[in-house]
């Protein structure tokens, strides 16, 4: 009986059945099997600055953050979390009450979830949408309820869009919170101010609570504006901000992110975070409290290289036949398989190793509705330039 229960009844927690292994994990280790270029896990193939590297050997040294760090997070990083959202945003927030450090911002989207949630409660979230927000729906017993943004190509040239119309059809009496995220991944698109507008005011009008996720906020590109929701009319009060350093500084291995919120909202996840990880990144928490005060210049010179090799990347899927959705926002480019003769991305992605040696992910894995997903892929563009271009000459052969 080694391995077996008493019962049929599987192993796994039946909320979570529907969630294996990630389809990042699969597409990586077929990256590694073919020598392929990875362009479908979002993570820098350099290290950020090196200032900022020394600065955690430094922490290590000289024993900051070695043991437990307060479990809300060192004051220090509180301090300068609420610095950058007075100077980028005019949002002003106690360090002491309304910011909580977390193992980086998955964890913040987790603990926001299972705080915020009970069985039953339903959350809108944009689909397609990043799969740990619903398996964190799902842990929590809520039910979630997809508003898809579509595509759309007009003068200015192809994007996906919400419609707000969906959005308020999507609200019921069993609506507990709106999960939003912009810049949005894996589409790319950042929501405009006319969009946040009306979302605020469908909150406030439904008295509905809000997580948004806003991690790319120091990626967006061209025309678009990074506006934080809770700067929004009536919106401070019922919404949970959520950052990230590993995006912003390149060094997505440290696992630091963050909650803004009121006090009330900031105690609730900080009574779930405790008993998930307690504490993280210890000595990398002093050292994102210096990253946070480096200069605009880096945060515009990181906005103008991530520029470049998006036009680098987006260019070179265009001239290998795909339809391309130029991002407003984040390091995703998603394309259109179909000008290709393809419809199943799966497949493609699945083959697309063998024959052109470039690894990408299906975006079908981010919506619960796989059709409406199958014939669009995701490219990472948050690689050396030199690599980018490998892989679009490679793309060629398509």
């Amino acid at each position: 009986m080694t391995g077996m229960t008493s019962s049929a009844r599987p192993l796994l927690n039946r909320r979570l059945a529907e969630f294996g292994t990630t389809i990042f994990a699969e597409m990586s280790a077929l990256a590694l099997r073919t020598g392929s270029i990875n362009l479908g896990q979002g993570f820098p193939d350099t290290d950020g600055p090196e200032e900022i590297r020394e600065a955690a050997v430094r922490a290590l040294r000289e024993g900051h953050g070695n043991q437990y760090p307060p479990g809300p997070g060192i004051p220090e990083l509180r301090t300068a979390i609420a610095a950058h959202q007075q100077r980028r945003y005019g949002l002003s927030h106690d360090p002491d009450t309304e910011v909580l450090v977390t193992a980086g911002a998955t964890e913040a989207i987790a603990a926001s979830l299972l705080a915020l949630l009970e069985p039953g409660d339903e959350v809108i979230a944009f689909e397609p949408y990043y799969d740990s927000y619903a398996a964190s729906i799902a842990m929590a017993g809520g039910i979630r309820v997809p508003v898809t943004l579509r595509p759309h190509i007009d003068g200015a040239g192809a994007s996906f869009r919400l419609d707000l119309d969906e959005l308020r059809a999507a609200v019921t009496d069993r609506t507990r919170l709106l999960l939003i995220n912009t810049p949005h991944n894996p589409t790319g698109t950042v929501l405009t101010r006319a969009e946040l507008t009306a979302i605020a005011e469908l909150a406030v009008e439904r008295d509905l609570l809000v997580v948004t996720d806003e991690v790319y906020e120091h990626l967006v590109f061209d025309d678009a504006e990074h506006l934080p929701l809770a700067s929004f009319p009536g919106m401070r009060e019922r919404t949970v901000t959520i950052g990230s350093a590993g995006k912003t500084f390149s060094f997505t291995g440290w696992k630091v992110g963050w909650v803004t919120a009121t006090p009330e909202l900031v105690a609730a996840v900080r009574s779930v975070k405790q008993f998930l990880t307690y504490v993280a990144s210890g000595p990398f928490q002093y050292a994102v409290t210096e990253a946070l005060s480096l200069p605009d210049s880096y945060f515009t010179g990181l906005r103008d290289s991530m520029l470049a090799r998006r036009d680098v990347l987006a260019t070179g899927l265009a001239e290998a036949g795909f339809e391309v959705f130029k991002p407003a926002g984040t390091y995703f480019v998603t394309t259109d398989i179909r000008p290709l003769g393809e419809k199943d991305g799966f497949a493609f992605c699945r083959a697309l190793p063998e024959r052109a040696g470039v690894v990408a992910i299906p975006n079908a894995v981010f919506y619960d509705d796989r059709d409406a997903g199958a014939p669009f892929v995701r490219f990472a563009f948050c690689k050396r330039e030199e690599v980018l271009r490998e892989a679009v000459e490679r793309l060629r052969s398509l």
